[in-house]
C-alpha cells in the first residue's frame, strides 16, 4: 500500500472556493455527518479564504491519521477549467484515528489564519506555503525507503 495520496481538485471558476472546501471535505468525511465533518465545516470560512489566494495551487492542503498521509491541490484559472482534475474517492479513510490538517498559507496572512484557525479547532493548522518541508517529503518517498536518522534515535 503507498503511504502517500494526492488528490486534485477544480477551483474557480469551475466552482467556488467555498465549493472547492466543500468538496474536500465530502472526499475527506466520506458522506459521514459527524464530529470531524462539523469540524471541517467550522474552518470552511477560513479554508475558503486560502483557497481564494490560490494557495493550494503550488502547495498542497496536507492530511495526516493513523494511515497514509494525503495531498490536496486545487487548480485555478484555465487549468480548473480544461483540466479533469481528480477528486476520486479515497480507499481508505483520510481521518482515521489520530487525525491532522495543515492549510498552505501565504506568509502575510499566517498569523491571523493561525489564530482563527486556532479557536475553532486544534487538528486544522496552518502553514507558510513557501515551507518546502512537504514537497522534500514526497521526492524523498519516491526514492524509496528513506530513514529519518534523527527520528529514530530519538525514539
Amino acid at each position: 500500500m503507498s503511504t502517500l495520496y494526492s488528490r486534485t481538485f477544480r477551483s474557480t471558476p469551475h466552482r467556488t472556493a467555498r465549493a472547492t472546501w466543500d468538496a474536500i471535505i465530502s472526499l475527506l468525511c466520506q458522506g459521514r455527518n459527524d464530529t470531524k465533518f462539523a469540524e471541517l465545516s467550522a474552518v470552511a470560512g477560513i479554508a475558503s479564504s486560502l483557497i481564494s489566494d490560490q494557495a493550494p495551487a503550488s502547495s498542497p492542503i496536507v492530511v495526516t491519521c493513523d494511515g497514509p498521509r494525503t495531498r490536496i491541490y486545487c487548480t485555478f484559472d484555465d487549468a480548473a477549467i480544461e483540466d479533469e482534475g481528480n477528486e476520486d474517492a479515497l480507499g481508505f479513510d483520510p481521518l482515521a484515528g489520530n487525525w491532522a490538517i495543515s492549510l498552505p498559507c501565504p506568509a502575510d496572512d499566517l498569523a491571523w489564519v493561525e489564530v482563527a484557525l486556532a479557536a475553532k479547532s486544534t487538528r486544522i493548522t496552518a502553514r507558510d506555503l513557501a515551507d518546502k518541508s512537504v514537497t522534500e517529503t514526497k521526492a524523498a518517498s519516491q526514492d524509496g525507503l528513506v530513514l529519518d536518522l534523527q527520528r529514530f534515535l530519538a525514539s
